[in-house]
């Protein structure tokens, strides 16, 4: 009954006509901002920043979220249609997304993303508004041996059950893992492997080595013949609602994403890629039989969109309660709120009750408005594929070659996009997916910054990671993920030798 109190609370502050306009303005700019590949959140929320100076503090943060959020929903669509992920949530999304638009059902897949994604979102209001003391304690008690262990975890699940061999995964980890390690050493302050091009010294792009090995790779396979889409002329609002099939095989993958989503999320420093990652992964062996991921599995859409839509949701957890950012846009966020005057930590859910209650109710209104916009847009965005390649093939190219400019206003990143595309288009022919490549990319860095900080707090001695309970049983879930393809192969040798 006091959650039900505040949350009426927070909807008389989240419904003024300030805080309403706010609200829609930031979901709006969020959804075109995640449509197009390579803005992203992070920087338009970066450019909004000042424009909020003399705004409301309620009104500049339900803006900012909004953007937040928004960019979720919209990031899914040059994925599903283009194979185009404009950020590291978006490159999960193209492994079934993008094969369910070539086999002409692209407007099911977006409806279904705007679903899950929706169900997610409301999973992770609900679970931030009644569990949010209780997981940030919970987060509390993760130290680097755990945010290691889990980053391992996830990038062994991913690996093994990806398309394909999982020794081919394993390999693209470690190729992943190895270009994420490309620019300054952040303990020791060295340059590794820049080869004397100080271009390089700020590591290599996400946005384009994601753009890269995805989207370029996808242009240069599609104008080789390799692959071509089957677009749906005529789009009604019939065509785009999934089968009875698509919903049940949808209800449970859905979810299990939010659940591991909001859990993800609630952890500083691990953020919605992470947490797509992880739901995929964990639907791969959840899903039986799993054959059909990678080849349009409406469950391989389903699980990661509700998973990091939950996963921001769950993200102010630890950034409103603690104090501690989960990523680079909640300290963006957390930055907007102590210009403001607000400091936030234990204490700010008690001090500011208007504000984090007329947050929340704000997520329930912002999800609902990105219901109500994205629906009625999926028509025009499958058009997208109505266009003739000619045309379409360097529009996409300039617009790609522009977001990825735009990031860091570095023409080197254009050049090691159009490099990654080579080489992407190259490892799709030999059969190796892109997948782990860029959760390597992702984690790598992440996770020796973790692994050498847990030897330095335990002065060398490897034992932390088993000493402390989290960390062991990551390490044992990792281990038994390692060990099934290897017991597998020793069950069908002992098959053939008996038979």
């Amino acid at each position: 009954m006091e959650i039900l109190s505040n949350l009426a609370q927070g909807f008389e502050v989240a419904l003024t006509w300030q805080n309403l306009l706010f609200c829609f303005v930031g979901v709006t700019i969020g959804t075109f901002v995640g449509v197009l590949p390579g803005i992203g959140a992070l920087a338009t929320i970066s450019l909004a920043l000042p424009l909020t100076f003399h705004l409301d503090t309620t009104a500049a943060l339900i803006m900012l979220s909004g953007i937040f959020y928004g960019a979720q929903y919209g990031s899914s669509t040059a994925s599903i249609l283009l194979n185009l992920p404009g950020t590291a949530t978006a490159i999960v999304t193209c492994l079934d997304g993008y094969p369910m638009a070539q086999k002409g059902r692209a407007g099911v897949a977006l409806f279904v993303t705007a679903i899950t994604s929706f169900v997610g979102g409301a999973v992770g209001i609900v679970l931030l508004m009644t569990a949010a003391p209780l997981i940030a304690e919970v987060a509390l008690e993760f130290g680097a041996p755990e945010y290691f262990t889990i980053m391992l975890l996830g990038l062994v699940a991913a690996s093994s059950f990806s398309v394909g061999s999982p020794l081919k995964g394993y390999a693209m980890m470690l190729i992943g893992i190895a270009i994420g390690l490309v620019g300054i050493d952040v303990n020791s302050g060295q340059m590794r492997f820049i080869f004397g091009n100080y271009s390089f010294a700020e590591g290599l792009g996400l946005v384009a080595v994601a753009m890269g090995v995805f989207g370029v790779a996808e242009l240069l396979a599609s104008i080789g013949g390799k692959t071509a889409a089957k677009p749906t002329r005529h789009i009604s609002f019939r065509s785009m609602l999934p089968t009875r099939s698509d919903v049940k095989r949808s209800v449970l993958p859905t979810g299990r994403g939010s659940l591991i989503g909001f859990l993800i999320g609630a952890l500083p420093g691990a953020g919605p890629s992470i947490a797509a990652f992880l739901a995929y992964a964990a639907e791969t062996r959840a899903t039986r039989p799993p054959e059909g991921f990678g080849s349009g599995a409406v469950e391989g859409i389903a699980a990661p969109e509700a998973a990091n839509n939950a996963s921001v949701q769950s993200a102010f957890i630890p950034t409103l309660s603690l104090g501690i950012p989960g990523d680079a846009v909640m300290a963006v966020l957390l930055g907007a709120l102590m210009i403001h005057g607000i400091t936030p930590g234990p204490h700010f859910i008690s001090e500011e009750p208007d504000m984090f209650w007329g947050l929340a109710a704000s997520f329930w209104i912002g999800n609902l408005l990105l219901l109500v916009l994205n629906i009625p847009l999926i028509g025009i965005w499958v058009k997208i594929l109505t266009i003739p390649y000619r045309i379409l093939y360097p529009v996409i190219l300039m617009l790609v070659c522009f977001g990825v400019f735009s990031v860091r206003n570095n023409m080197m990143d254009v050049y090691i996009m159009l490099c990654a595309g080579v080489v992407g288009y190259v490892l799709r022919i030999f059969g190796f997916p892109a997948a782990p490549l860029l959760l390597g990319f992702i984690l790598g860095p992440l996770m020796e910054e973790h692994f050498r900080r847990s030897l330095v707090i335990a002065r060398g001695d490897m034992s932390v990671f088993i000493e402390r309970p989290i960390s062991a049983t990551l390490l044992a879930l990792t281990l038994m993920i390692l060990a099934v393809p290897l017991l597998g192969g020793l069950r069908a040798r002992w098959g053939r030798r008996s038979g």
